[in-house]
């Protein structure tokens, strides 16, 4: 964790501005092509939920402004976020939360996130619990179109919320609806889309 200047921070205005809202967070849902990574899931096996988890993980870190926290008063920058994501057993109606570092592969990642739900007996590991993380959650059973979040309200909540719905297919092409809601404090619509471009490039990447 690296500590920002305030005075001299590039983001120091636009930052206090929105200090100033009584509700700085926002949303934002798009269309996100998943055409190649359905293809590659289904050839190599692997899930699609912990793919797109390690995926967007990996685009997301890769957009300095989400890694920006708020550590006792003072604006920090993260090294890294950690997936911290929904999973919901086989047969049953009640989902657990599982929180575990993305690492360098995806399909080790998957593996461990696996065996790591499989092995989970409470609903959410508090020991996890930390501003470093990214919340991540899925609604396979509908196609997607807006989300929000429930929260506990703390203007330096800066952890992301992801989310997506279940992927559609149109004129040979897959998408869904890819949802992420934000603190405005951090994150500009242009750090959205710069994330989206990282997103699909990786994705892209697999055909």
């Amino acid at each position: 964790m690296e500590y920002v200047d305030h005075d001299t921070w590039p983001r120091r205005e636009v930052f206090d501005h929105f200090s100033a809202c009584s509700n700085p967070f926002y949303s934002v849902t798009y269309r996100q092509d998943v055409t190649a990574l359905v293809e590659h899931c289904r050839a190599s096996g692997l899930s699609f939920y912990l793919s797109l988890v390690w995926l967007s993980t990996k685009a997301l870190n890769s957009v300095e402004n989400f890694r920006y926290t708020v550590d006792g008063g003072r604006v920090a920058l993260l090294s890294e976020r950690i997936p911290s994501f929904c999973d919901l057993r086989p047969g049953s109606e009640l989902f657990h939360i599982v929180t575990l570092p993305a690492g360098g592969d995806m399909a080790a990642f998957c593996a461990a996130a696996r065996e790591k739900s499989a092995a989970q007996t409470v609903f959410l590991d508090q020991t996890s619990e930390g501003a470093s993380l990214i919340y991540f959650s899925c609604a396979p059973w509908f196609d997607l179109t807006a989300l929000t979040n429930e929260r506990d309200f703390d203007r330096d909540d800066a952890i992301p919320r992801v989310a997506w719905g279940r992927y559609v297919e149109e004129n040979g092409r897959k998408t869904l609806g890819m949802s992420l809601e934000v603190n405005h404090r951090f994150v500009d619509g242009y750090h959205i889309g710069k994330f989206a471009e990282e997103l699909t490039k990786r994705i892209d990447s697999l055909a």
